[in-house]
């Protein structure tokens, strides 16, 4: 899309810079859910974006599942399909986010 000027060929705005001041546990959920979005496949695209990260698929940039890392928890967004209902939850805990990585794996197998 940075060649019709909506966004700049390559932003200041990287991964790591979303684990700044996050506390220790949060840190390590985030890393945790980063790895297992991207171990769903080859062609998962990581967008780091000023306040979250969105994940997607292939070329055509379907979002699947929208990360907003704050202090002590994450706030996940997973969208399965254009006219399913987003489905947005607040993670503080590896038992919570185990639940949540099933719901992003189904949300990642829907989207074409």
């Amino acid at each position: 899309m940075s060649k019709f000027g909506f966004y700049p060929e390559k932003s200041g705005i990287s991964f790591e810079s979303h684990l700044e001041g996050l506390e220790e546990e949060t840190r390590a959920l985030l890393l945790n859910l980063r790895t297992f979005i991207k171990s769903l496949g080859d062609n998962v695209i990581e967008e780091p974006r000023p306040h979250r990260i969105a994940y997607a698929k292939s070329l055509n940039f379907r979002i699947f599942a929208d990360v907003q890392p704050k202090d002590d928890s994450l706030i996940i967004s997973i969208r399965k399909g254009r006219t399913d209902p987003l489905i947005t939850c607040i993670v503080k805990s590896p038992s919570e986010l185990e639940v949540i990585k099933v719901q992003i794996s189904e949300a990642y197998s829907k989207i074409k």
